[in-house]
């Protein structure tokens, strides 16, 4: 394994597949730590561990991995930072590398993030003063040095007077190492999500069509225009087991579009779309979101679990998706790691066409009336169109920018809130 993550290590997406297959083996994989780490991935002696390696943290070149690795082979263990500083070449490992080892953990051992991070520039330049004055030769004289002196040639490092928390150092370790090592930021989600949404590896072609209620944290928003000038984002979001892509249409995007960022978490109600634009079904989903709820620190610390979990969509039946084929093929140079890629075979499905939902509004200026149509439909995003006739004697009607999918779920909420005769549903013409 430690073979196999280091042929992958500029595979963010591999290791942490590989990752996970070291848990399931018992095998922990280990933050970068310069006093044990070497270039690559290493098994620590006599344990069922892998240490990450050097190389593989980002700003961290490989001729400064040797150099920290020569250093700790010549003088042992390094047994403080001042130490590390000492005999550690700064021509080599300079401020970038410095920062980069802090952040990914290799100095947890010897000190905190925080406070290291706060005093770096007083530990670079110690690090400079010394090693220049070793090479001078005034290290002989140490000696006779004066209090001022002496001062000069220990380093102190204060405490700093603001912590980073976690989630932030958990995000360094995302950005430097390629994914969460020490701890995830959902860790303290998993009551919450488990409850309250379905895990993002449900988001597959099987449940194609399907409303669906998926968590994660944003990794990753890309925002573009559509023809009517409007706003739209492709968004991917990560739970602690798999990802998905979010599509959210301008209607969703004007709610909540400013609100979208890397790192946020959030709560999305959708449909799943495994489509293509000739409607025949792929081995890609994703979730077409109809409402985005941003989760709070507040939320999570009011949350009250109920124990129950939320169960997963309703898979299609064979007749809808037809059979499921797995191909299997080599992955190029890692002899014997198959590639598993989805097909489907078999007569294609039949797409459901679209209906048309009515629903006549007698009192159009009754906003909360309004306001319970809109949220009931924002529950059962699907591909049916909704007009609403307003007024009593129907004066006029309007096609709303929204679709739904008009279940009789949804079709009970409408009646509750309008009655049965002012609620109808008609097949579009074909």
């Amino acid at each position: 394994m430690a073979a196999l993550m280091t042929s992958d290590q500029d595979d963010t997406d591999r290791l942490a597949i590989e990752m996970t297959e070291c848990r399931h083996m018992g095998i922990d994989v280990l933050l970068p730590d310069v006093n044990e780490s070497y270039v690559e991935f290493a098994v620590v002696p006599g344990e069922k561990e892998i240490r990450f390696g050097l190389a593989a943290v980002k700003g961290v070149g490989v001729g400064a991995v040797e150099e920290i690795i020569r250093a700790r082979d010549e003088g042992g263990r390094f047994a403080s930072i001042a130490d590390f500083a000492k005999r550690v070449s700064c021509a080599k490992v300079n401020r970038r590398v410095w920062d980069s080892l802090i952040k990914a953990g290799g100095f947890d051992e010897l000190g905190d993030r925080s406070d290291l991070l706060f005093s770096l520039e007083t530990i670079v330049a110690f690090a400079q003063r010394h090693q220049k004055e070793s090479l001078s030769g005034q290290v002989d004289l140490f000696g006779n040095l004066s209090d001022d002196d002496a001062a000069r040639t220990t380093l102190t490092i204060p405490p700093a007077p603001q912590k980073y928390i976690q989630r932030e150092q958990l995000t360094w370790e995302r950005e430097l190492l390629g994914l969460y090592m020490s701890a995830h930021p959902l860790d303290e989600y998993d009551a919450f999500f488990s409850e309250q949404t379905m895990p993002l590896s449900a988001v597959k072609p099987a449940v194609d069509g399907r409303n669906i209620i998926v968590g994660g944290l944003i990794s990753s928003v890309r925002v573009i225009m559509t023809k009517n000038d409007k706003k739209m984002a492709f968004m991917a979001i990560e739970d602690k087991s798999s990802e998905a892509e979010v599509i959210v249409f301008p209607s969703t995007f004007e709610e909540v579009g400013t609100l979208l960022e890397k790192d946020v978490v959030v709560k999305v109600t959708g449909k799943v779309s495994a489509r293509d634009k000739e409607g025949a079904i792929t081995d890609e989903a994703k979730v077409i979101a109809s409402q985005i709820e941003i989760v709070t620190d507040q939320d999570l610390e009011e949350y009250k679990s109920t124990g129950k979990k939320m169960s997963g969509p309703k898979t299609q039946t064979a007749e809808m998706l037809g059979k499921v084929k797995v191909k299997r093929k080599p992955r190029p140079g890692v002899e014997g790691s198959p590639v598993v890629k989805t097909v489907f075979d078999g007569p294609p499905p039949r797409p459901m066409m679209p209906r048309q939902l009515y629903l006549h509004v007698k009192e159009p200026n009754n906003t909360d009336t309004l306001l319970s149509l809109r949220q009931a439909c924002s529950d059962h995003s699907g591909d049916d169109e909704v007009i609403m006739v307003l007024g009593k004697t129907r004066d006029s009607a309007v096609r709303l920018p929204f679709r739904v999918d008009a279940n009789e779920t949804l079709l009970d909420r409408l009646i509750a809130v309008i009655g049965k005769e002012c609620v109808a549903v008609k097949a579009e013409s074909v």
